[in-house]
């Protein structure tokens, strides 16, 4: 809850840690005065008689003894369904069902070249007018840098039109496994426990949106849901089979996103291992074959996925433990502290401000509540009596998870801190657990007084969170990225695009980075140039570059001295895109000057056009006189040129047809 990061001098701070502060201070007074009032309401009839019944202390049988309740599968699937709604209905209204941050585009994108057949597409043989982020391109092949576990995911329900729907999916099959999870480390508790943990996990906001969007973080957290279930009930002396369920979950996990996987395989392949091996002391033989067949049907489990995706890193990075984040940006992507792809130093230090920075988000995304969100869980955690072993390898995996993180340079944030989305279940679980354990360790919150007074702590959260924060969020995210929302397939019937070329005009800094891509500077190296040099400098050293045909790492040195001044650029003042860099004292030439003006008229994002295929149009970035490559490539299609009437994100598409010889004449004649 302290506010770390801001502590640490010259790193990342969070600026809206004080009204974050205010916020949760008048909630919490709210809250604490409701229930004030509820309990002296409970000395009173009929409030006294509503509380009147001791509840079963539900949250303190943490055991493993066989259970005596069980939910129905009626009841399971209706709860799923619900869910399933719910979430399908954010993908829908909130997120238009599109993909909206380059990751989920460009996964998607990956999933559509599995739907043709194929593990990667051939390059073209003018690359610069097709690059986008986190698309591999290099060699002769062209696929994302993403495992292909999501990917291969999202090809089923894309196929069929609706790959907004496979996220929500996992979501309701989260659900289902929560609830049976709750029950196995839990199984004395009642149902209304059970399910009412289930139902705090399927609508906690953060959840929600992640399982609403495109994001593979939500299907990651699904298989290790799968896994631990299986470890649940392989802890029951079930069959042996289910160390195959654990293997094919953490497997899979893997596939998806590799670093989340191996924070839950670790401690859970250790168990299993020191189960298989202590088996040898036991007397029953039944026990011990259980033991040894479980670690290697787990061994099993996790190889099919595994040797799925070791093939397809084979057949497009070239190597089985090459992914393509490696090719794209070098050694420097991986865990460690040592300078990040785009530039910054990861320090340990930087770490802790990133831990920090999660923990102080989650406070705030986890419910969406007035309060700081992760309090009731940390009060539960703190006061708890001894743990389970399914409670300490889920804690256990948590607490590798985010030392994980901290040794990775990314701030993970989108949609909340997205990077610990895996700690959804145990975040709410302990919530879940607070009543029971203060119950457990102060009798007398047993009181009617004290019941009434907590129950309406909570319930005033829940108004206050639905009545105010919750639309707040959601107007937040329905009116973000509006640029990736766009019906581009509409909007080209409407003005008559089919079949044809389009050039998209994207912001000259788009362009800079696409043209240096193509003479072969590093992802790293394009991103420490871009960030740090003047834009029209660039323009013009890279000119010169493509002129002389410098390529790769003389094409770097070549550039490499205008970062001299990178101390004092700034982000241009004149350009709508704030990302392009400005010297001060630089001049402009007539070139540069025109590029400037462009910006101002308006721009497209060529990424979510490369996922548009019902016109059969063929969208290519703008590169202005190179666009004759193009043009001889493809001479019977017709041309236009895509671009927006301003510079605002839904400003209207302007689709200008254009004529082949007018281009040309221009181009001739040296129009910039």
């Amino acid at each position: 809850m302290l506010p770390i990061a801001n502590w640490i001098v010259g790193g990342t701070a969070d600026p809206a840690y004080a009204r974050r502060w205010m916020e949760w201070g008048y909630g919490t007074s709210v809250c604490v005065g409701v229930a004030i009032i509820a309990a002296i309401l409970a000395r009173r009839d009929p409030v006294r008689r509503w509380f009147s019944l001791d509840p079963r202390d539900d949250t303190s049988a943490l055991d493993t003894r066989s259970s005596e309740h069980r939910e129905s599968v009626l009841t399971l699937t209706a709860v799923s369904m619900i869910a399933f709604v719910l979430y399908a209905g954010v993908a829908r209204w909130v997120f238009s069902g599109a993909p909206l941050l380059i990751d989920e585009l460009v996964q998607l994108f990956q999933a559509r070249i599995f739907e043709s057949g194929r593990l990667a597409l051939p390059v073209a043989a003018h690359r610069e007018f097709f690059s986008v982020l986190h698309v591999v391109d290099l060699g002769d092949r062209v696929y994302s840098q993403f495992p292909p576990g999501w990917p291969a995911m999202l090809a089923i329900a894309d196929r069929a039109g609706v790959s907004w729907i496979a996220g929500p999916l996992c979501g309701a099959l989260a659900v289902a496994l929560f609830a049976r999870l709750v029950r196995l480390l839990q199984p004395q508790s009642s149902r209304t426990f059970v399910l009412g943990t289930t139902a705090l996990f399927a609508v906690a906001p953060f959840g929600v949106f992640q399982f609403a969007s495109h994001m593979n973080h939500g299907p990651t957290l699904l298989w290790l849901l799968i896994a631990l279930v299986g470890m649940g009930e392989l802890l029951r002396e079930r069959s042996a089979l289910f160390g195959l369920v654990i293997g094919l979950g953490l497997g899979a996990a893997a596939t998806i996103r590799p670093l989340d996987a191996f924070a839950f395989a670790l401690p859970l392949g250790v168990w299993l291992l020191w189960r298989a091996l202590r088996a040898r002391a036991h007397a029953d033989r039944i026990s011990v074959v259980r033991a040894r067949r479980a670690f290697w049907l787990s061994g099993v489990g996790v190889s099919i996925p595994m040797l799925a995706m070791f093939y397809i890193n084979t057949r497009t990075t070239g190597s089985p433990l090459v992914l393509g984040y490696e090719v794209l940006w070098g050694k420097a992507h991986g865990l460690g502290f040592h300078a990040a792809p785009w530039g910054a130093l990861h320090t340990p230090a930087r770490g802790v401000e990133l831990l920090s920075l999660y923990v102080t988000r989650l406070q705030t995304y986890l419910f969406e509540a007035p309060f700081p969100a992760l309090a009731p869980a940390i009060i539960a955690l703190a006061f708890a009596t001894p743990l389970g072993t399914l409670d300490r390898l889920l804690l256990l995996s948590s607490a590798l998870l985010g030392a994980l993180y901290f040794a990775y340079w990314h701030d993970g944030f989108f949609l909340g801190p997205r990077f610990m989305f895996a700690w959804l279940p145990v975040l709410v679980l302990w919530t879940a657990r607070l009543p029971g354990v203060m119950r457990a360790r102060w009798p007398v919150t047993r009181s009617i007084e004290a019941r009434a007074a907590l129950t309406a702590f909570f319930v005033a959260g829940i108004v206050m969170s639905v009545g105010f924060s919750l639309p707040v969020r959601i107007t937040q995210y329905r009116s973000g990225l509006t640029s990736m929302r766009t019906d581009y397939a509409q909007s080209a019937a409407a003005a008559g695009a089919n079949g044809a070329l389009v050039f998209v005009r994207e912001s000259w800094g788009a362009q800079l980075i696409a043209r240096l891509w193509a003479v072969g500077v590093s992802r790293s190296a394009t991103a420490a140039l871009y960030a740090g040099v003047d834009a029209c400098l660039l323009e013009r050293a890279l000119q010169h570059v493509e002129a002389t045909g410098l390529r790769a790492k003389a094409a770097e040195r070549s550039l490499t001295p205008l970062l001299a001044d990178s101390a004092q650029v700034r982000s241009s003042p004149w350009s709508p895109d704030s990302t392009e860099k400005l010297l001060p004292g630089a001049r402009y030439d007539a070139v540069c000057v025109s590029r400037i003006n462009q910006d101002r008229e308006g721009y497209v994002h060529l990424a979510p056009l490369l996922l548009e295929r019902t016109s059969r149009n063929l969208y290519a970035r703008d590169l202005h006189g190179r666009d004759s490559l193009l043009l001889q490539e493809h001479p019977d299609r017709p041309v236009f040129l895509l671009r927006r009437l301003g510079t605002d994100a839904d400003a209207p598409l302007h689709w200008a047809p254009l004529r082949r010889d007018s281009l040309f004449a221009a181009w001739r004649a040296g129009a910039p």
